[in-house]
């Protein structure tokens, strides 16, 4: 199958519950991998929504997860840095940690789960923004996996 990320109880492409929205308590979901490459150092994972009036608007950046674990659990502290070395940068809410699903009402937006396999833990900052972690991983992505679910106010 190779490298995959899907969200728990969120189907392929299917919308996203209230609870991990602005709507609800804004609370992450629980993510799961599998087969990393063998030659992986460590995981990034970045949320995005490219639908956003603006432009990309950035929801999540967590990076240098253990190349060991297999997903990440529901509603991650909005901490900066956690004792197994991963961290937190700042989401384009300007705060730490995971800001969920806002968008205006109208049309659905996607919400796209980008999880990054490196070569490399990172030397980067917690609290770094969107720009600092795509610089850091420049270089660095073995592979790529991507997982899109769809929020509408």
């Amino acid at each position: 199958m190779g490298f995959a990320v899907q969200a728990l109880g969120i189907a392929a492409g299917g919308k996203i519950p209230r609870e991990f929205s602005c709507e609800g308590s804004d609370t992450s979901p629980a993510l799961r991998w599998s087969d990393a490459p063998p030659e992986t150092i460590s995981l990034a994972l970045i949320l995005d929504d490219p639908d956003a009036p603006g432009g990309t608007w950035t929801h999540w950046l967590i990076w240098n997860i253990p190349r060991k674990a297999t997903g990440l659990p529901k509603n991650v502290a909005k901490a900066a840095e956690f004792s197994d070395g991963a961290r937190q940068g700042r989401n384009d809410f300007k705060r730490i940690g995971y800001g969920g699903p806002c968008p205006p009402p109208g049309k659905p937006h996607r919400y796209f789960f980008h999880l990054y396999a490196l070569n490399c833990k990172l030397d980067l900052k917690a609290g770094a923004a969107r720009a600092e972690l795509d610089r850091a991983m420049k270089g660095h992505v073995i592979q790529q996996a991507e997982w899109m679910a769809r929020y509408q106010r």
